[in-house]
């Protein structure tokens, strides 16, 4: 196994994995708070770290059909949320390469 390495966030307001309380977005990053993950609350941000993607998977959301990746814990595995990879309807677009991170699965500091 090779070594890790976790990119630190600065400042207040960092959202850290619930499990093993790496790094994983700040606040300055959010687009919306505005959404609804499998487990309640989720926010929408244009830059996360310390994560690893899964497979291209299209899923049926709120909004419309969209291609996914999982996004995981770079450090533990629990999946943190997804990313958007494609939206298939115009008013959708803006989302593609941003990510949800689910609020049930994060803690935040500051």
């Amino acid at each position: 196994m090779g070594l890790l390495f976790v990119e630190r966030l600065e400042g207040e307001g960092v959202f850290r994995c619930r499990r093993c309380r790496v790094d994983a977005a700040s606040k300055d990053a959010i687009i919306s708070r505005d959404f609804y993950g499998h487990s309640g609350r989720a926010y929408l941000f244009n830059h996360v770290v310390n994560i690893s993607l899964g497979p291209n998977e299209d899923r049926l959301l709120v909004t419309g059909l969209h291609t996914v990746n999982d996004i995981y814990c770079s450090c533990c595995q629990q999946i943190l949320g997804w990313r958007y990879e494609k939206a298939y309807e115009q008013t959708q677009k803006y989302k593609e390469g941003k990510y949800i991170l689910e609020r049930a699965r994060m803690v935040k500091d500051g």
